[in-house]
């Protein structure tokens, strides 16, 4: 689903609106413009230096090493069809140089993928790919699943009941806030009860802090976080780019359920950074905000090699 529509339905009453603005100007996955330098492209020059003739040596030895060097990676990818298949592995470790306006040579950044990493991406952006289907029979008994693990001493609503709300969702019908996260939102949030059952139960009930008197909606947060991730990692391209996304890629083939933790860290950093700004309903995207450029930091820590190893880990309870 693109941003657009996401923007225009926070517009009617989701968290993510911001106070006397409309939601249009801004989204979660704007949170970071490139900056782009001007090139000087008005110079001229009247006669021929030696820096001119040494600069001309310069690009022909380039453009022999260019010819040399594709020479090598069409080699290397007829070998990797031939060993590994088509679009294997081997075939983007030799990325293709090209030689800029400056007469430079330059490389593409190579992403070095292991067979393992390459197969946990494939699964996750199968599990990105679900859409929350409210006449499915499994998506409905993981919607129930949540209930009994947030309240497993009450009974389990009907699908639609005003008794959702309990819980954060913004009606009676949990099923029309999954547009933003689709089906993995609901299985990072039931992930977290599983296996952070005290911390997940303490942002469920508004447990630790002085809280304003308009909390932010615990079911539609998550759904909210889910989204958020997924822009921030690149998630949703061929292969992430972004250095926060690369380095994911390196966590997940530590661990098949990188993501999924990942969730539970950002749900308790953003609670974080909700009680620390004295926040209320209208302010929770720029909470979110926050969240994301703090994840980023701590994602671009050398010593991080796995999501437990990321400092806000410390903050979940089992």
């Amino acid at each position: 689903m693109g941003t657009r529509a996401i923007r225009r339905r926070l517009h009617h009453g989701d968290v993510d609106g911001r106070r006397n603005e409309r939601i249009e100007s801004y989204g979660v996955d704007d949170l970071d413009e490139p900056l782009l330098g001007n090139y000087r492209n008005n110079e001229s020059y009247s006669e021929r230096s030696q820096q001119d003739i040494w600069d001309e040596k310069k690009k022909e030895s380039l453009h022999w090493t260019y010819l040399f060097s594709n020479v090598i990676s069409q080699w290397a990818q007829w070998l990797a069809n031939i060993v590994l298949g088509t679009g294997s592995i081997l075939g983007r470790l030799l990325p293709l140089p090209s030689i800029g306006q400056n007469g430079q040579l330059n490389w593409n950044s190579p992403i070095y993928l292991s067979p393992l990493q390459e197969e946990r991406l494939q699964n996750l952006r199968q599990r990105l790919e679900v859409p929350y289907d409210g006449s499915c029979l499994d998506h409905q008994n993981a919607l129930r699943q949540l209930w009994k693990l947030a309240y497993p001493n009450r009974e389990i609503p009907p699908l639609k009941s005003e008794l959702w709300k309990d819980m954060g969702w913004q009606g009676s019908d949990p099923s029309t806030d999954f547009r933003g996260g689709g089906f993995i939102s609901l299985e990072n949030l039931i992930f977290f009860a599983r296996n952070y059952p005290d911390s997940f139960l303490m942002l469920l009930h508004k447990q630790v802090g002085e809280r304003a008197g308009w909390e932010y909606p615990f079911a539609v947060a998550g759904v909210n976080i889910s989204f958020m991730l997924i822009q921030m990692l690149d998630l949703q391209s061929g292969t992430p780019t972004s250095r926060v996304g690369v380095r994911f890629l390196e966590l997940l083939g530590q661990d098949e359920r990188a993501f999924d933790t990942l969730f539970c860290v950002a749900f308790l950093m953003m609670d974080a950074q909700w009680l620390a700004k004295r926040a209320s309903y209208m302010e929770f995207n720029d909470v979110l905000k926050s969240t994301r450029a703090q994840l980023e930091r701590e994602l671009s820590l050398e010593d991080v090699s796995s999501v437990k190893d990321l400092p806000s880990y410390t903050m979940l309870n089992r």
